[in-house]
C-alpha cells in the first residue's frame, strides 16, 4: 500500500490540544467507519492486528506498533475488512495554529487552517509522520494507555494530566526531536533561527546571513526548509510580523514607528504584509484587541 513518506507540520504555540480518546477492537470482517470532514485530527495507535485505512487517494496497512494520523478535512474510509482481531487506541485532537502537509522532496510547509489569525506562526513547527511507528516496544501504546485510564476520571486534575500525556506523546512522535544531536541540517537551521531572532530588526539579506553564519545562502535555505518548512527570509518576515503584533498590542507607537522598529523599510509595505498575514490592517488589529 502507501509508501510515500509525508509529514504533518503544525506550528506552535498554540499547541494542539487533546479532546478525547478511546479503544476500538475489531473482529475479522469488521471495517473502520467511513467519514468525511471529521473536523479534528485522528491519531491511531495500533496495538494488535492490522488496520486497512484510506484517506482520499492514499491507502495504508497499519500493523501493531504503527501509527496513522488522519487529517480533519479529508475523506477516510476502510480499504478492506480486518483479517484478524485488531485493537487500536484512537486520539482526537485539534490544532488552533496553522498546519500543513509536507511530502518528501518537493512540498514544503503549506498553510491549511488558520482558526486564530491573532497568533503568528511561531518559531517552532512540529513534524509528525502521517504514517509511522510509535517509539518503544512494538504493540504498546504507552501514553495512549494512560490517557485511556485518565479518560474514565472526571476530576479536574485529570484534564491537565491528559493534556500533559498527550503532549508527551506528540513529542515522542515529533521528527524534529528524533534528529541526531549532530544532524547538520538541524544544527544549521537552529543557528539560523537564533541569528534571525537576535537581528530581525536589522536590514538582513541572504548575503548578510551567509556571511554571518559562514554557509552559502542556498545551503541555509535547504536546511531551514527541511527542518521547519520556511526559507530564512520567510522566517525573518514571520519574526518581524510577530514582534509588530506585540508592539501594536503593548505600546502606543504609530504604525510607521512599529514598522521601523521591526525592520520593515516602509510603512505601506509593512501594512500590506501585516494585513495579508493577520487579515486586518495594523490599526484595526490594535483597535480590535486593545479595547
Amino acid at each position: 500500500m502507501e509508501q510515500e513518506a509525508s509529514e504533518i507540520c503544525l506550528a506552535a504555540p498554540p499547541f494542539p490540544y487533546f479532546t478525547e480518546c478511546g479503544r476500538s477492537v475489531y473482529q475479522p470482517g469488521d471495517r473502520h467507519p467511513n467519514r468525511s470532514n471529521l473536523g479534528m485530527f485522528d491519531l491511531i495507535l495500533v496495538e494488535k492486528g492490522r488496520l486497512f485505512i484510506g484517506e482520499e487517494d492514499r491507502q495504508w496497512e497499519v500493523s501493531a506498533g504503527g501509527t496513522l494520523l488522519l487529517l480533519p478535512d479529508r475523506y477516510h474510509y476502510a480499504v478492506r475488512p480486518c483479517t484478524e482481531e485488531t485493537s487500536f487506541v484512537w486520539i482526537h485532537f485539534r490544532a488552533l495554529a496553522e498546519w500543513g502537509v509536507r511530502t518528501d522532496g518537493d512540498t514544503a510547509f503549506v498553510d491549511r487552517e488558520s482558526h486564530m489569525s491573532r497568533y503568528a506562526t511561531a518559531p517552532y513547527t512540529m513534524r509528525l509522520p502521517q504514517f509511522g511507528t510509535l517509539p518503544g516496544v512494538p504493540g504498546s501504546s504507552g501514553e495512549g494507555e494512560r490517557l485511556l485510564r485518565l479518560q474514565e476520571r472526571s476530576l479536574s486534575g485529570a484534564v491537565w494530566e491528559r493534556q500533559r500525556l498527550f503532549e508527551q506523546l506528540l513529542r515522542s512522535l515529533d521528527l524534529r526531536g528524533r534528529d541526531p544531536s549532530g544532524s547538520p541540517a538541524a544544527s544549521v537551521a537552529e543557528r539560523t533561527e537564533r541569528y534571525i531572532r537576535a537581528h530581525y530588526a536589522k536590514p538582513l539579506t541572504g548575503a548578510a546571513l551567509s556571511e554571518a553564519l559562514h554557509f552559502h545562502y542556498n545551503y541555509l535555505t535547504r536546511c531551514m526548509k527541511r527542518v521547519n518548512g520556511l526559507t530564512p527570509m520567510e522566517y525573518l518576515e514571520e519574526c518581524r510580523l510577530e514582534q509588530a503584533r506585540l508592539l501594536l498590542l503593548r505600546t502606543e507607537s504609530s504604525v510607521a514607528s512599529v514598522a521601523e522598529q521591526v525592520g520593515f523599510e516602509t510603512a505601506p509595505y509593512f501594512s500590506r504584509r501585516f494585513s495579508e498575514r493577520f487579515g486586518v490592517p495594523p490599526l484595526k488589529f490594535r483597535q480590535r484587541y486593545t479595547r
